[in-house]
């Protein structure tokens, strides 16, 4: 007797789903029973650039329904809100309702501080953190009315794509870390806001190589045996297969590192140490008196140091 899969009779939109990490949880969304619309701007360049192209959307789509699922394309930019709300619109009215909700898409226009131009840092920030917002914002009217209509909680998930820049600082990307940073903060509150509609909201810090990450992985080896990659995407949309199915129903909130066969769970930042001051208010003298030592006392860089946690090695 076959078992029905987790995801069977739900519809998923994934952002970006026409290369890396989209495709792969598109297919792994497919995989396990759902219908979905894969979304793709379809740039050839990793900073936005180049000509928009349905191919990369089309592509996905047409291999998800080659096996056997269910799937349409959608050529539009998560960043402009009309597009936005077409995008969630087009999963409304082809399958009947939406359940899921993966925001993925991404650029790239690394630069140091000093150097970063305001287009280099409005450009990065629109398209993450703007474009996980546009969609959410659409995809909770939609849940809050299905909710309203029928007297109580719905069905909705949503998992959005964080990264480890924003925890550890990536001295070249401060668009991207503030990007990846704030959607965190946009995942908790909207965890918080739509709890009460039956609606879950996490995030993921992956790692992969894929054309967004090609010059941060270009050093590490690739297995030579021809086994998976520890860095191929295909580690990485288990975990987003399973945020999004019901058996992560109290899975709400939550911040989570994946790559390579391993899954962490991030705690919210706790106090590391904590001062009083001797008298109503601190002085100067005092301050620097506490926290002066603490910091001579410490490593003079604590990090997360990525290679370590890795374990891979470089050419």
């Amino acid at each position: 007797m076959s078992h029905p899969l987790p995801l069977d009779g739900l519809t998923a939109i994934v952002t970006g789903a026409g290369r890396g990490l989209g495709r792969a949880e598109a297919l792994e969304l497919a995989r396990l029973g759902a219908a979905v619309v894969v979304n793709d701007y379809g740039q050839p360049g990793r900073d936005g650039s180049g000509e928009a192209s349905a191919a990369p959307a089309e592509e996905v789509a047409a291999e998800i329904r080659a096996a056997g699922g269910r799937a349409v394309a959608h050529l539009g930019d998560v960043s402009d809100h009309e597009q936005a709300r077409v995008l969630v619109e087009l999963a409304v009215t082809t399958y009947g309702k939406l359940d899921i909700l993966v925001n993925n898409a991404g650029i790239l226009r690394d630069r140091m501080i000093f150097s970063m131009t305001e287009d280099e840092w409005d450009s990065v920030i629109r398209v993450h953190l703007k474009g996980h917002f546009n969609t959410t914002h659409f995809a909770a009217s939609h849940w809050r009315a299905r909710s309203k209509e029928a007297g109580g909680p719905v069905y909705g998930r949503i998992v959005n794509t964080s990264s480890e820049a924003f925890l550890a600082g990536s001295a070249g990307q401060p668009n991207y870390a503030a990007a990846k940073g704030g959607i965190v903060g946009l995942t908790t509150s909207t965890a918080q806001a739509l709890a009460r509609y039956g609606v879950t909201a996490n995030a993921i810090c992956p790692r992969a190589r894929t054309r967004m990450t090609e010059d941060v992985f270009a050093g590490f080896q690739e297995p030579a045996d021809g086994s998976l990659d520890a860095l191929a995407p295909e580690h990485v949309s288990p975990l987003v297969g399973y945020l999004a199915s019901p058996a992560a129903e109290k899975v709400n909130g939550q911040l989570f590192v994946v790559h390579g066969g391993m899954v962490a769970i991030v705690e919210r930042p706790r106090v590391a140490v904590k001062f009083d001051s001797a008298k109503e208010t601190f002085t100067f003298v005092e301050l620097d008196g506490l926290i002066t030592p603490y910091y001579e006392d410490r490593p003079p860089n604590e990090t997360f140091a990525a290679v370590e946690v890795l374990g891979l090695k470089r050419d």
